[in-house]
């Protein structure tokens, strides 16, 4: 049985190679950017017919940190729009079993009453500053409804909470928040100046480890039978805030007595807190990796791998 992952070179793709061999069943087919364009229809079309894949865990998006979600919006909107509809569209006309697409917690609505759960997804406008990317997503979640509604196909949807790990997009402009602090950070240390990050780092939020979601991923794929979406995410008592991960990561280079805030900059939504109850309700005892601990294997991977991550 053939799984096809997009976004298969990117940071979840990545976790899920490097424990697809605990699921000798399958066989895993990593598509990336360079493999096929799929924001052209024609080669997206030429690339399910060649494949003819069995399943699909579709990743892949332009994604960005904050500024790059204010500052590109028709890019975040018109490129996910193009990428969900295409891909969705030929999954079910090659008859693909079971589609597993990522949504995120950054599209549910701004003013909510929290912890956010899965019935809340589009009961409000998302807040300002990414709301071009959280509606191209908020589509695909109807997309795949609309597919299960019509052609009872095997759609579904998950939320992840902030993904981090190795091998992410360590920008220092458009990359997510922790690696382009792992980046700014090493970078500080290495030019003797002050850690300065953005914001006031009162913003709290909730990671997960990224091998920690290819485990969830899989397992959604082979267990969960619902239709409607799910929550993947540490809990709520795992929150943490800015500050913390930013602490965390200075830390890690024990470069922790330069560590300062710019309040100058903005800090987006002050809390996005989900409630993770309907996953540990169907899995019960998974453990996540603390954020202390991936934190550092992302800090060591990001050093090895210095020379060629992106950045």
């Amino acid at each position: 049985m053939k799984i096809l992952v997009t976004g298969g070179t990117g940071l979840v793709g990545s976790a899920i190679k490097r424990i697809k061999n605990n699921y000798p069943l399958y066989k895993f087919i990593f598509l990336s950017s360079k493999d096929c364009d799929l924001t052209d229809m024609v080669k997206t079309q030429l690339y399910f017919k060649h494949t003819k894949p069995d399943f699909v865990i579709h990743l892949a998006a332009c994604v960005g940190g904050l500024f790059k979600n204010m500052n590109n919006k028709v890019d975040m909107l018109e490129q996910n729009l193009l990428i969900n509809y295409n891909v969705i569209k030929n999954c079910h006309d090659y008859k693909v079993k079971k589609v597993i697409c990522c949504l995120s917690t950054c599209i549910f609505p701004d003013k909510t009453s929290y912890p956010i759960n899965e019935s809340m997804l589009h009961s409000g406008p998302p807040h300002h500053s990414n709301d071009a990317y959280a509606y191209s997503k908020r589509i695909l979640e109807i997309q795949c409804k609309a597919y299960q509604e019509q052609f009872g196909s095997n759609f579904i949807c998950v939320i992840p909470t902030n993904i981090y790990g190795p091998n992410d997009n360590y920008s220092l402009d458009d990359g997510h928040v922790i690696p382009a602090l792992i980046h700014k950070c090493y970078l500080n240390k290495k030019n003797n100046e002050n850690f300065v990050v953005r914001g006031s780092g009162k913003p709290l939020r909730q990671f997960i480890y990224a091998d920690d979601l290819a485990k969830l991923l899989l397992w959604t794929l082979e267990k969960y039978k619902e239709k409607e979406p799910i929550i993947l995410s540490v809990g709520e008592k795992d929150e943490v805030s800015i500050e913390t991960v930013a602490k965390l990561i200075a830390k890690s280079y024990n470069y922790e007595n330069k560590i300062s805030f710019d309040t100058s900059y903005s800090d987006g939504q002050l809390k996005k807190t989900a409630d993770n109850a309907k996953l540990m309700k169907l899995y019960e005892g998974f453990k996540f990796v603390d954020i202390e601990n991936g934190i550092q294997k992302s800090v060591d991977w990001f050093i090895k791998n210095y020379e060629h991550c992106r950045k």
